[in-house]
């Protein structure tokens, strides 16, 4: 076992992965697997540089209903067709959504293979949004944050080189301002002062006095609320089922989601399903906020069905406590 242990660790690393990295991989049983089965396809094939880490991000992010498509995405990738991150993920995602059969013509058109971005029309993108910001950044000079302008340049020019877009807003940055003076080579100035330090009669006195008033802890609890995190949270969309781990995927099931895209008006639809036999605990508490909370946060609905599973201890003063408890929590009509 050891044996083969070190053959695969030596196996992993081929694709560019450090030696740490590769015996943390290998931790991993399902991802070892597909990037075993990787290697094996592109086996007695020259990699050219970058094109193994692009394998191992494959290998990482494919989910099982998409395995059949592992050989097609693999030559795409050994043949340089998919030669970034960003086409890889796209590659992935268009396979998730043609599950039974791809295209290829639809998958290339998809991933922007071939497209070529000229160094003229990132110049052009970049000009604009440095054009758009030229007030801020003449006034923050260096200590502008250019991050936001590379990510609006990639929004505009999706497949141009990242590296290319970020020497180019760096160039006429520069262009700009002109050569960094003393002033921004010094660390900007701290805009406030360290508390100073309690005496020991403050301190005293701070410890028969709550840290926040009740004006204060209301603002605390008012400032984040379960919409505020819902809102954030990254579950798939309504209809995008089928891209999450282990959903099984049948010959009909792009037309059954379709169908219940029509009937629900392609809006979230969650659901509490408690079980009347007994009353609510601190854990339904848990489960009500994020059921409720993110139909509520995405224009959705949120539906209490009762999980009808033991009758024979199910009683109506269960029922009735339920919807009570639910109620009074604010999710749901009295």
């Amino acid at each position: 076992m050891e044996g083969n242990t070190e053959e695969t660790i030596k196996a992993l690393m081929s694709l560019g992965l450090s030696e740490q990295k590769a015996k943390e991989t290998v931790k991993n049983p399902t991802v070892t697997k597909t990037l075993l089965t990787i290697l094996n396809e592109v086996r007695g094939v020259q990699l050219q540089d970058g094109m193994g880490m692009l394998l191992y991000q494959l290998g990482t992010k494919i989910k099982p209903q998409i395995h059949h498509h592992l050989p097609l995405l693999v030559k795409y990738i050994a043949s340089n067709k998919l030669d970034s991150t960003l086409r890889v993920d796209k590659a992935i995602e268009f396979a998730l959504s043609h599950i039974n059969n791809i295209q290829t013509d639809q998958l290339e058109k998809f991933c922007g293979v071939g497209v070529v971005v000229s160094p003229e029309e990132i110049e052009k993108a970049v000009e604009k949004q440095i054009t758009a910001h030229k007030k801020e950044i003449t006034e923050k000079r260096y200590g502008f944050n250019t991050g936001p302008l590379m990510q609006k340049v990639r929004a505009e020019l999706p497949w141009a080189d990242g590296k290319a877009v970020k020497s180019e807003i760096d160039l006429q940055v520069f262009d700009l301002l002109g050569p960094k003076t003393e002033a921004d080579l010094n660390p900007a100035a701290k805009t406030a002062k360290k508390a100073a330090k309690p005496t020991k009669t403050e301190a005293k006195e701070s410890t028969k006095k709550p840290i926040h008033s009740e004006t204060d802890s209301s603002s605390l609890q008012q400032s984040v609320t379960i919409l505020d995190v819902m809102k954030k949270v990254n579950f798939h969309k309504p209809g995008e089922n089928y891209k999450t781990d282990g959903y099984v995927v049948t010959e009909n099931t792009h037309n059954l989601l379709k169908e219940h895209l029509k009937v629900t008006g392609g809006k979230v639809r969650t659901r509490f399903p408690p079980e009347p036999n007994g009353i609510l605990h601190i854990g339904h508490a848990k489960a009500i906020n994020i059921n409720f909370g993110y139909a509520a946060a995405h224009d959705g609905i949120c539906f209490l069905r009762y999980d009808d599973t033991n009758p024979e201890k199910e009683e109506e003063k269960f029922f009735t406590g339920i919807k009570d408890m639910v109620s009074w929590l604010g999710k749901y009509p009295a």
